[in-house]
């Protein structure tokens, strides 16, 4: 049977904006949805998996169809995006609320994590800026209980001890920060044997802000959409070229692949794919098991 947290995920309202189901929440309501999904989740058993899309995310998941089916894995996706926010008063079936940027989410379910007694383990980016991180963290909200952290550089039987050793923490939330597309990899490959995790969150540049590495682009500049262009020129030469690709077919695509009827038409994009087999198990955990 579908467990009681991913049966409330599914009645989360969505919408489908450019090939993707993506939730109709605000960040309170984000943030609530999370600390419920935590409780209610049984443990052992294959963690919740959220994440978060941008126009980037958009873009890779109609060329490639692995990531594709990485991103249709999950249990909710938010929208990471201000430009999407604005495109959905026009396309899509519902409107946006607002843009549920990771980067603002975390502080939010922090606040409440810690009036509730839940953990935290944050997992990615450079063993400094990760610690950093749980530093910020720590300063920011004393009574977060952090079970634990890790950069994201291991491989092979190291990595494989480290995921043996946060599911003996078990922590309520886990934190990846990797980066597009490898913590959504990260989730399909790993997921698994984390069944004493609740959530797994992915959080792209996540830690690089709370460590101070990068900063965010003022909040005026977030309203109207041009983070991205803020990010770009703090790093030109690893961003320019992305943006440039990416923009343009993610305003395409929100304008060909969004609403009910484009939906209708792709039944087997846009909407989240099942997570339940036949025997009740997590279809996600078996194909991972079966490789």
């Amino acid at each position: 049977m579908t467990t009681p947290s991913r049966a409330r995920l599914r009645h989360t309202p969505t919408t489908t904006l450019g090939g993707l189901s993506i939730a109709a929440l605000g960040m309170q309501e984000t943030v609530d949805l999370m600390i419920e999904a935590v409780r209610l989740h049984p443990r052992p058993g294959t963690p919740l998996y959220l994440t978060s899309a941008n126009g980037e995310v958009m873009s890779r998941h109609a060329r490639d169809p692995d990531f594709a089916r990485l991103m249709d894995a999950s249990d909710l996706i938010n929208a990471d995006g201000q430009p999407m926010v604005a495109m959905s008063r026009y396309m899509g079936d519902r409107r946006l609320p607002e843009r549920v940027a990771t980067t603002d989410l975390y502080h939010g379910v922090a606040r409440r994590a810690a009036a509730d007694g839940l953990t935290f383990y944050l997992y990615g980016a450079t063993e400094e800026e990760n610690l950093a991180a749980v530093k910020t963290t720590q300063r920011l909200y004393p009574e977060l209980r952090i079970a634990g952290h890790c950069h994201g550089y291991l491989a092979g039987d190291a990595l494989l001890a480290k995921i043996a050793e946060i599911d003996a923490l078990a922590p309520d939330i886990l934190w990846i920060a990797l980066g597009v597309p490898r913590e959504q990899a990260f989730v399909r490959d790993y997921g698994p044997l984390l069944r004493n995790v609740a959530v797994i969150k992915t959080s792209g540049g996540l830690f690089n802000f709370l460590s101070g590495s990068r900063s965010r682009a003022p909040s005026w500049v977030q309203r109207i959409g041009f983070e991205w262009l803020w990010r770009m020129a703090q790093e030109p030469r690893r961003l320019f070229w992305r943006y440039f690709l990416t923009n343009p077919h993610s305003l395409y695509l929100i304008l060909t692949r969004s609403g009910a009827n484009w939906r209708d038409r792709n039944p087997k994009s846009g909407s989240p794919t099942p997570k339940t087999g036949p025997d009740g198990s997590d279809l996600v955990g078996r194909q991972v098991e079966r490789a």
